[in-house]
């Protein structure tokens, strides 16, 4: 799995690629969500579009750099969801929890 983050305004979209399993994609995503959130950077979107799996640990993740991000003051927004993900989200009732966008332009308006 990589991330690629870039700054959009003030605004940290993060572009995940590959398949994000436990071991590498949980710890990889932590990592890198912590690191800007501590860093004062709380504006995120996590461009998913690139991914091609996604297990149960990273889905536990999400809710923790979700809920990481809260806590600093900022927002995590979901952007360009693969229909398995999206089903997964949906099955689990987490779309409830996150803010989902299919427009990177709207995603980051919406902060």
């Amino acid at each position: 799995m990589t991330i690629i983050e870039r700054q959009v305004g003030d605004v940290v979209v993060m572009a995940l690629h590959g398949r994000m399993v436990i071991g590498e994609g949980d710890r990889a995503l932590r990592e890198a969500v912590t690191n800007l959130a501590d860093s004062g950077k709380a504006k995120i979107v996590l461009n998913l579009a690139g991914v091609s799996y996604i297990d149960s640990a990273v889905l536990s993740e999400l809710v923790r750099a979700n809920t990481t991000v809260s806590r600093k003051g900022g927002k995590l927004k979901l952007l360009s969801l693969p229909t398995k993900i999206q089903d997964l989200l949906s099955m689990t009732k987490l779309v409830t929890v996150f803010e989902i966008y299919e427009s990177e332009d709207k995603a980051v308006r919406s902060f």
